[in-house]
């Protein structure tokens, strides 16, 4: 348990074994669980809790520091900062947890929390420690429907949940501002905010009008200079884009990595950015954060039977629930037969709908037609960029 500032604590662990999160996401250096007691006069709260699976050492923590718990704040059900709250209500049974009305909902089915030990706050609701107070600001979509937001008033500290987290290991406590930390929270915000970019920057709003001392996360470093990240967030959350086209790909026999290095080197000379990806052993985490600022991106694949590989498939479904601020999208490849390889690409764009630039389809090897086809296709796409 660190101090963070007199009566106020950082009881949070760093799980660098974790290897992926979600079973999806890529964590180069692990991840950690954020949890903070504050003290007031008379009463004492927990503000998130812990992963399960690092109950023990989380729960020992808090043991160690004495006295009891009256209150324990839940600002988002998910299990790796809800997970120790059934145990610690066995422990310090006066203990009542306050949450959203989603959160309470979400706890009592995920976790089988007794209702009767749940108080549900609403927007703006203050609760008082004695000299310290919280207030409660809901923050749906920040990134499910539970989330809120606490504000600790007097000491004007924002404890924002996932908002403005990092997967990141490097710094025991607060924020060193570096551009590896930076490099690690625009890799979380693609991979978990991106998807509710409207809403992140309705609450970037919300936080830079509070001008907080201190953002306290529940993953990565307490931010002691919130402007570092929220002036991140600033560039990740607006309309502007890049020259830049992501270009996802796969080729079975060669045939559509010709097309593909053909087209980069067509996009290239009219001075657009290409950020190209070999889908065989890709991390994904690293197509995510290209895809924060670009308007194109450009599937490379071969055809699998009758379709495109089923790594292409897995992209444009990935890319479709990121909803990125894409706004076109098109396919390039080679076949053998025949099929169709930007169809069923296209079928997976059900939440991101960017438009389709007709891409390069070539049965077997590209020839000098299949280049001049790509030399056309680099302009439509420059035309498409350069009129954003």
């Amino acid at each position: 348990m660190k101090e963070i500032a007199p009566g106020v604590f950082y009881c949070g662990l760093h799980d660098r074994n974790r290897k992926l999160f979600d079973q999806l996401v890529p964590l180069p250096q692990g991840t950690t669980y954020n949890s903070y007691l504050v003290e007031g006069a008379e009463k004492r709260a927990l503000i998130d809790t812990m992963y399960e699976k690092l109950l023990g050492p989380y729960c020992d923590m808090i043991a160690a520091r004495g006295a009891k718990i009256d209150y324990i704040v839940s600002n988002h059900a998910e299990p790796d900062h809800s997970g120790a709250i059934p145990t610690l209500l066995k422990t310090y049974p006066e203990a009542v947890v306050l949450c959203s009305p989603k959160c309470a909902e979400n706890l009592v089915n995920m976790l089988g929390v007794d209702p009767s030990r749940i108080r549900a706050v609403a927007d703006g609701e203050e609760v008082s420690l004695g000299g310290r107070t919280l207030k409660f600001i809901m923050a749906p979509w920040v990134h499910w429907p539970d989330t809120m937001f606490t504000h600790m008033v007097e000491d004007n500290f924002l404890f924002s949940c996932d908002y403005f987290g990092a997967h990141y290991t490097d710094n025991e406590l607060f924020a060193d501002c570096s551009e590896n930390l930076a490099e690690a929270a625009k890799r979380y915000y693609s991979e978990i905010m991106m998807p509710f970019r409207g809403f992140c920057a309705k609450y970037l709003g919300l936080a830079r009008a509070m001008n907080p001392k201190m953002i306290l996360p529940s993953h990565g470093p307490v931010y002691d200079r919130p402007e570092f990240i929220m002036n991140l967030y600033a560039e990740w959350v607006s309309d502007k884009f890049a020259r830049k086209v992501v270009m996802p790909y796969v080729s079975m026999y060669d045939n559509t990595r010709i097309m593909v290095d053909y087209l980069e080197n067509a996009l290239r000379s009219r001075g657009i950015t290409v950020a190209r990806a070999e889908l065989i052993g890709a991390d994904e985490g690293e197509i995510a954060m290209q895809l924060i600022d670009a308007p194109c991106v450009v599937f490379g694949t071969s055809m699998v039977l009758t379709g495109p590989h089923p790594k292409s498939v897995y992209a444009a479904y990935l890319i479709n629930i990121l909803r990125p601020k894409l706004k076109y999208f098109g396919v390039i490849g080679s076949y053998g037969w025949g099929g169709s390889l930007s169809a069923p690409i296209e079928a997976c764009f059900k939440l991101a709908r960017p438009e389709k630039i007709p891409g390069v389809e070539v049965k077997g090897r590209p020839v000098g037609e299949t280049f001049r086809a790509l030399d056309e296709f680099a302009a439509r796409i420059d035309e498409k960029i350069s009129a954003l």
